[in-house]
């Protein structure tokens, strides 16, 4: 890998921002040069959240791209808005439970994955993020699974123990999927 920049997108709330923030926490920790760019309104909660992560092996010019590596996208209005920005022979992971296929579908990979209801089997409907973490990682390798995983326990520890096992249950979930 040389670099990947990768747009993470979604109704505030459904974890875009963290999809980004533990693959750039992750990056960190295995000495990557990143960048965690996030974007969002005023009505984060419901209105629309981006974030625009850059892993790379050497120093990241811009945290800005206008043509991404990867896009995850959780929601429609997500896939409408930023797939176009994919990059010709670019990834697609979209939520399928929320999503239909974007109109470069030709032109790109596409990973339709039911984040929703693998989340709502695991116990937790607000796991979905966490499962298209597993996917992201499973079909990129821009970080090592492990240094995600040691970040998100870091965290959840201090934030909320019990959530713990859901998110590495969720994790498992997704890479299995597109395994």
């Amino acid at each position: 890998m040389a670099t990947t920049r990768i747009l993470c997108a979604g109704f505030g709330g459904q974890g875009a921002l963290l999809i980004g923030k533990l693959v750039a926490e992750a990056g960190m920790a295995e000495g990557k040069f990143v960048t965690w760019l996030p974007s969002y309104g005023p009505e984060m909660r419901g209105g629309t959240a981006n974030v625009m992560v850059v892993v790379s092996d050497k120093p990241v010019g811009s945290p800005i791209f206008t043509k991404m590596d990867v896009l995850v996208a959780l929601n429609q209005p997500s896939l409408e808005k930023f797939a176009k920005d994919t990059k010709d022979g670019g990834l697609i992971i979209t939520n399928s439970d929320l999503c239909g296929e974007p109109e470069n579908k030709d032109k790109i990979k596409l990973a339709p994955v039911p984040l929703t209801k693998i989340a709502e089997e695991i116990g937790n409907v607000k796991a979905a993020n966490m499962v298209g973490v597993g996917a992201l990682l499973q079909l990129t390798g821009c970080v090592d699974r492990k240094s995600v995983e040691d970040y998100l326990s870091h965290m959840m520890k201090e934030k909320n123990p019990a959530l713990l096992e859901t998110n590495m249950a969720a994790i498992d979930k997704g890479a299995s999927y597109v395994s």
